[in-house]
């Protein structure tokens, strides 16, 4: 799902540790495969040895990952998800079961963030340009966002399943699903399916700020990322985490925005006020058994703003770190599920 340049939200916030920490040999064979996809970049990092020729799983990998965007993208005309949105109709529409996967864990983060996580807000999302469509010459008027408003909603939005198929219902014609919150996740975790296919049982992937992880590295240890601290240094770490075969996804907005008028306007929504975000949560991480979970929530969380993120996390039994702005600089917090992760924290 292509995204505005090089990314709608933050790309790779999370970063191999071997960023920083180049010294260890590898014991073992180290295979990297990358490339562009959704708006941002894929890695795949395969510890030992390859059960077939790299150049060919590069192609598989590049294969999934575009059938991928001509299923969900909106950055597609005539992608599944564009030609949904596009029809006025309210009969069920055939859909992928990779999507109909991507829709049932938004509505369920939904309904737990209380509609926090909103794959409708897309009238929104256009209207103030962060869509397919450039940024806005001008902020919307209130007039404008009252009419967005009046097509958004989870509750318009019904997914079906038969003998047949998953099926896509809207009782909104004019609704405007938009899965970009969701996307880099979802990819994380076709890559992480297709290395489990293929018999590779140590590897770690990533689509974006979205990582899936599984076995050991070149070291023989459990794969380790890194958070990267909220600031224009590229690849400053603000702590590290030692996944245990978990995924991670963060979510962030302190990169995130456009400026006019000498104001910043974060690129995420807040479907309760129908403006871009404005609180002093920078930086939403989510540690979960998938990418796609992780990724849903942390767009959630990023949303409620500190108190209401943390309050959600704990009710949900979520691993969490937020990083949250203040005036002397920026404070962590942390759930106790996200503590059991954690490998050191990087000093201010």
């Amino acid at each position: 799902m292509s995204h505005s340049p090089l990314a709608r939200r933050v790309c790779l916030i999370l970063v191999s540790l071997a960023v920083y920490n180049t010294a260890m040999a590898d014991s073992r064979p180290l295979t990297s495969l990358e490339g562009k996809t959704m708006g941002t970049f894929y890695s795949v990092k395969i510890s030992g040895d390859l059960p077939e020729d790299k150049a060919h799983l590069q192609q598989e990998i590049d294969a999934l990952l575009e059938q991928a965007n001509n299923d969900i993208s909106t950055y597609r005309e005539d992608s599944i998800l564009s030609r949904f949105n596009r029809y006025q109709g309210s009969d069920p529409q055939p859909i992928p079961g990779g999507m109909a996967d991507i829709i049932l864990v938004a509505k369920r983060i939904g309904r737990a963030t209380d509609n926090a996580m909103d794959i409708t807000v897309g009238q929104l999302v256009n209207l103030w340009g962060f869509g397919p469509q450039k940024q806005p010459v001008t902020i919307p008027t209130q007039a404008q966002i009252d009419d967005a408003r009046q097509r958004v909603g989870l509750q318009h939005l019904t997914l079906t399943s038969n003998s047949k198929g998953e099926w896509l219902q809207k009782d909104l014609p004019s609704l405007y699903v938009d899965l970009s919150t969701l996307g880099e996740g979802y990819g994380a975790d076709l890559l992480a399916q297709l290395m489990t296919r293929k018999g590779i049982t140590n590897y770690l992937v990533s689509v974006g700020g979205a990582i899936s992880s599984r076995g050991v590295n070149g070291q023989g240890m459990t794969w380790r990322v890194a958070i990267q601290k909220p600031t224009d240094k590229e690849n400053a770490v603000q702590a590290a985490v030692d996944l245990q075969g978990y995924s991670i996804s963060t979510s962030g907005s302190y990169r995130n925005y456009f400026e006019q008028d000498g104001k910043r306007y974060s690129r995420v929504i807040d479907p309760s006020t129908d403006h871009p975000i404005n609180h002093t949560l920078v930086s939403a991480t989510v540690i979960a058994k998938t990418a796609l979970e992780a990724d849903g929530w942390d767009t959630g969380l990023m949303v409620l703003g500190t108190e209401k993120a943390l309050k959600v996390a704990e009710q949900h039994g979520l691993a969490v770190y937020l990083i949250t702005k203040t005036d002397n600089g920026f404070e962590t917090v942390m759930t106790s599920q996200f503590k059991a992760f954690l490998q050191q924290e990087a000093k201010p």
